[in-house]
Protein backbone atom coordinates (compact mmCIF):
# COMPACT_ATOMS: atom_id res chain seq x y z
CA UNK A 1 0.00 0.00 0.00
CA UNK A 2 1.25 3.53 -0.90
CA UNK A 3 1.28 6.33 1.32
CA UNK A 4 -0.31 9.72 -0.55
CA UNK A 5 1.92 12.68 0.00
CA UNK A 6 0.33 16.38 -0.21
CA UNK A 7 2.34 19.02 -0.58
CA UNK A 8 1.27 22.13 0.79
CA UNK A 9 0.59 24.91 -0.82
CA UNK A 10 3.12 27.70 -0.10
CA UNK A 11 0.58 30.57 -0.63
CA UNK A 12 -1.60 28.73 2.04
CA UNK A 13 1.14 28.63 4.14
CA UNK A 14 1.71 31.96 4.15
CA UNK A 15 -1.44 33.01 4.93
CA UNK A 16 -1.86 30.12 7.67
CA UNK A 17 1.65 31.62 9.30
CA UNK A 18 0.12 34.99 8.88
CA UNK A 19 -2.78 34.05 10.50
CA UNK A 20 -1.05 32.85 13.67
CA UNK A 21 1.25 35.57 13.69
CA UNK A 22 -1.61 37.87 13.95
CA UNK A 23 -3.00 36.52 16.18
CA UNK A 24 -0.15 36.37 18.68
CA UNK A 25 0.75 40.06 18.08
CA UNK A 26 -2.96 41.07 18.73
CA UNK A 27 -2.11 38.87 22.36
CA UNK A 28 0.93 40.53 22.85
CA UNK A 29 -0.34 43.86 22.19
CA UNK A 30 -3.55 43.24 24.90
CA UNK A 31 -1.04 41.85 27.01
CA UNK A 32 1.19 45.20 27.02
CA UNK A 33 -1.42 47.46 26.56
CA UNK A 34 -2.80 46.28 29.96
CA UNK A 35 0.50 46.10 31.73
CA UNK A 36 1.35 49.78 30.45
CA UNK A 37 -2.16 50.74 32.05
CA UNK A 38 -2.34 49.10 35.37
CA UNK A 39 1.78 49.64 35.97
CA UNK A 40 1.53 51.85 38.84
CA UNK A 41 0.25 50.58 42.35
CA UNK A 42 0.67 52.04 45.82
CA UNK A 43 1.03 50.36 48.48
CA UNK A 44 0.58 51.24 52.21
CA UNK A 45 2.03 48.96 54.67
CA UNK A 46 3.44 48.47 58.30
CA UNK A 47 6.74 49.31 57.91
CA UNK A 48 7.66 46.14 59.79
CA UNK A 49 5.68 43.36 57.99
CA UNK A 50 7.55 40.72 56.24
CA UNK A 51 5.11 39.45 54.25
CA UNK A 52 4.17 42.85 53.45
CA UNK A 53 7.46 43.50 51.70
CA UNK A 54 7.18 39.75 49.74
CA UNK A 55 3.54 40.43 48.46
CA UNK A 56 5.43 44.05 46.62
CA UNK A 57 8.04 41.57 45.48
CA UNK A 58 5.37 39.46 43.91
CA UNK A 59 3.62 42.34 42.15
CA UNK A 60 7.16 43.69 40.94
CA UNK A 61 8.01 40.60 39.49
CA UNK A 62 4.37 40.59 37.24
CA UNK A 63 5.12 43.59 36.01
CA UNK A 64 4.08 46.33 38.48
CA UNK A 65 5.73 49.71 39.19
CA UNK A 66 5.43 49.54 43.26
CA UNK A 67 5.25 53.13 45.51
CA UNK A 68 5.17 52.09 49.14
CA UNK A 69 4.70 53.77 52.13
CA UNK A 70 5.43 52.91 55.55
CA UNK A 71 2.51 54.33 57.18
CA UNK A 72 -1.29 55.45 55.92
CA UNK A 73 -2.77 51.63 55.78
CA UNK A 74 -5.94 52.74 58.02
CA UNK A 75 -6.06 55.98 56.12
CA UNK A 76 -5.85 54.51 52.31
CA UNK A 77 -8.53 52.25 53.26
CA UNK A 78 -10.85 54.70 54.41
CA UNK A 79 -10.71 56.69 51.49
CA UNK A 80 -10.87 54.36 48.96
CA UNK A 81 -14.18 53.23 51.06
CA UNK A 82 -12.75 49.37 51.46
CA UNK A 83 -14.72 48.35 54.75
CA UNK A 84 -13.19 47.57 58.19
CA UNK A 85 -14.41 44.13 57.65
CA UNK A 86 -12.31 43.14 54.66
CA UNK A 87 -8.93 44.78 55.74
CA UNK A 88 -5.30 43.21 56.34
CA UNK A 89 -2.15 44.05 56.72
CA UNK A 90 -1.46 46.51 53.66
CA UNK A 91 -3.83 48.35 51.20
CA UNK A 92 -2.88 49.14 47.86
CA UNK A 93 -4.55 51.12 44.92
CA UNK A 94 -4.31 51.49 41.04
CA UNK A 95 -6.97 52.84 38.91
CA UNK A 96 -8.42 53.93 41.62
CA UNK A 97 -9.73 50.30 42.79
CA UNK A 98 -8.21 49.59 46.29
CA UNK A 99 -6.53 46.14 46.86
CA UNK A 100 -6.52 44.07 50.34
CA UNK A 101 -4.31 42.51 51.48
CA UNK A 102 -2.59 39.28 49.21
CA UNK A 103 -4.39 39.34 46.20
CA UNK A 104 -2.67 37.70 43.31
CA UNK A 105 -1.36 39.80 40.13
CA UNK A 106 -3.57 37.63 38.08
CA UNK A 107 -6.74 39.04 39.64
CA UNK A 108 -5.17 42.69 39.65
CA UNK A 109 -4.65 42.49 36.42
CA UNK A 110 -8.07 40.44 35.35
CA UNK A 111 -10.08 43.31 37.30
CA UNK A 112 -8.12 46.24 35.36
CA UNK A 113 -9.22 44.45 32.45
CA UNK A 114 -13.16 44.09 33.31
CA UNK A 115 -13.52 47.04 35.30
CA UNK A 116 -16.46 46.42 37.05
CA UNK A 117 -18.30 48.82 38.99
CA UNK A 118 -16.80 48.44 42.63
CA UNK A 119 -14.45 49.38 45.21
CA UNK A 120 -11.81 46.40 44.49
CA UNK A 121 -10.24 43.00 45.75
CA UNK A 122 -9.56 41.43 48.81
CA UNK A 123 -8.07 38.44 50.28
CA UNK A 124 -8.82 39.08 54.42
CA UNK A 125 -7.04 37.02 57.26
CA UNK A 126 -3.95 36.50 55.25
CA UNK A 127 -4.25 32.78 53.80
CA UNK A 128 -0.58 30.72 53.51
CA UNK A 129 0.18 29.74 50.24
CA UNK A 130 -1.25 33.34 48.96
CA UNK A 131 1.42 36.01 47.50
CA UNK A 132 3.63 37.07 50.58
CA UNK A 133 2.45 34.43 52.52
CA UNK A 134 4.04 31.73 51.17
CA UNK A 135 7.75 31.78 51.59
CA UNK A 136 10.24 29.06 53.02
CA UNK A 137 8.52 29.84 56.58
CA UNK A 138 5.39 28.28 55.66
CA UNK A 139 6.79 25.22 54.26
CA UNK A 140 4.58 24.69 51.22
CA UNK A 141 1.34 24.74 53.34
CA UNK A 142 -1.65 26.35 51.07
CA UNK A 143 -4.97 27.18 52.96
CA UNK A 144 -7.57 27.57 50.64
CA UNK A 145 -8.64 31.07 50.02
CA UNK A 146 -10.74 33.71 48.32
CA UNK A 147 -10.22 36.65 46.38
CA UNK A 148 -13.16 38.58 47.12
CA UNK A 149 -14.78 41.58 44.93
CA UNK A 150 -15.92 43.71 47.43
CA UNK A 151 -18.81 46.16 45.42
CA UNK A 152 -19.65 49.50 45.06
CA UNK A 153 -22.07 48.89 47.93
CA UNK A 154 -19.55 47.54 50.51
CA UNK A 155 -21.12 43.73 49.74
CA UNK A 156 -18.52 40.82 49.04
CA UNK A 157 -18.96 37.96 46.26
CA UNK A 158 -15.79 35.39 45.62
CA UNK A 159 -14.09 36.78 42.52
CA UNK A 160 -12.09 33.54 41.80
CA UNK A 161 -11.27 30.70 44.40
CA UNK A 162 -8.26 29.17 45.13
CA UNK A 163 -8.12 25.64 46.65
Amino acid sequence: MMKRIETINPLRRKLVGSMVCGALAMSFTRFVRASAESERIDVWKSPTCGCCKDWIMHLEANGFSVSSFDEGNSEARKRLGMPVRFGSCHTAEIQGYAIEGHVPSREIYRLLEEKPDAIGLSVPAMPRGSPGMDGPAYRGVQDPYDVLIIDSNGRASVFQSYR
